[in-house]
C-alpha cells in the first residue's frame, strides 16, 4: 500500500500553488509535466537517472536513490526562487 505523505504548508490554502510552481519549473528544465499532476514528474526523473522507482510502495530504493529524485526536483525549484528573489531584489534597487 502506498503511503501518502501528511504535508502542511506554513500558509493554508498554498498547496495547488506549489504544485503549479513545480509543474513550471520541471517543464522549464524540459520535463514532460501534466499540470494536473506535477507529482509524476518525479517518475521521468527516476528514469533519467536510473532508478526503478514504482507507483505504489518503493522499499527496495535506498535512501540515496529516493534523495537523489527529489534532490533533482527539489534543486531545480530552489534555483528558481532564488532567481526570482534576486530578480524582485534588482526591481527594488532600481526604485
Amino acid at each position: 500500500m502506498a503511503r501518502r505523505r501528511n504535508r502542511r504548508y506554513a500558509m493554508p490554502g498554498v498547496e495547488q500553488a506549489v504544485q503549479d510552481f513545480k509543474a513550471e519549473v520541471m517543464k522549464n528544465e524540459g520535463y514532460a509535466v501534466d499540470p494536473n499532476r506535477p507529482d509524476d514528474v518525479k517518475f521521468e526523473v527516476a528514469k533519467e537517472l536510473g532508478i526503478p522507482l514504482q507507483h505504489g510502495a518503493n522499499g527496495q530504493l535506498t535512501t540515496e536513490e529516493a534523495g537523489q529524485i527529489g534532490g533533482k526536483i527539489g534543486g531545480s525549484m530552489v534555483r528558481e526562487m532564488i532567481r526570482l528573489a534576486e530578480q524582485q531584489l534588482a526591481k527594488q534597487r532600481q526604485s
